[in-house]
């Protein structure tokens, strides 16, 4: 059981985890173009308790800036991914955002802190149905949670303002690109397993295509794609 003592202890955590990633922010500022995570940005890092988005075994580690192993094969992202991604959308407090991969729910839950609603896709559904009744749990009324085939997005719920992909895809998937409001972005990893995954933002036009810019080398697990008919 979680005692006062607990949660001062995470808080204290979780302000050094903040610290670092403001550091990596400054670190890496040629490659991404962002000197400071945005004011938003560093108070959703700082107020997500992230130690209830991983295993209890891994409650200790909840805010070192790495990755975790959440189960079934996947992981946690590292928080520098999770701010330095939302960051790269450019939300805005009325935005409608797309997140493919839901896994533990942390990112979908510093979405919810910045955006209107965050509309969650995950694949594996005992994650998925785990994400969804911890984010319920937290509080967290503007995130919808379903599992499905995140290569197909969220069609009905669409056009996004914004897609965050926390999976790996070998090329940039259309039917998301499809789903992105002109002028629209989507952050996503693109890299094969074994590859060099490359973090991109992609910008629909107004044409209906798209440009894209490589930002940051990343390594994330693939992005599965779900039984087809």
């Amino acid at each position: 059981m979680s005692t006062a003592t607990d949660a001062q202890d995470f808080a204290a955590q979780r302000s050094r985890m903040v610290a670092e990633v403001e550091a990596m922010y400054a670190e890496t500022k040629r490659e991404t173009g962002l000197a400071a995570m945005s004011g938003a940005v560093h108070a959703a890092l700082g107020k997500v308790e992230r130690h209830r988005f991983v295993p209890p075994a891994q409650q200790a580690m909840a805010y070192r800036n790495h990755p975790l192993p959440i189960g079934n094969g996947q992981t946690i992202s590292q928080p520098y991914i999770v701010a330095l991604s939302t960051d790269l959308l450019r939300p805005e407090p009325q935005d409608v955002v797309l997140e493919v991969g839901t896994g533990s729910g942390y990112q979908a839950a510093v979405l919810a802190e910045v955006v209107k609603q965050v509309y969650s896709i995950e694949l594996i559904e005992d994650l998925g149905r785990t994400a969804a009744a911890r984010l319920a749990e937290l509080g967290y009324r503007n995130v919808e949670v379903r599992v499905g085939d995140g290569y197909a997005g969220w069609p009905e719920k669409g056009p996004f303002d914004g897609i965050i992909v926390t999976a790996a895809a070998p090329k940039v998937p259309p039917a998301l690109v499809s789903q992105l409001k002109p002028g629209g972005r989507m952050v996503i990893p693109v890299g094969g397993e074994g590859w060099v995954q490359q973090l991109k933002i992609v910008t629909k036009r107004a044409d209906g295509g798209y440009d894209e810019r490589d930002i940051i080398p990343v390594r994330f697990v693939p992005l599965v794609p779900g039984k087809r008919d």
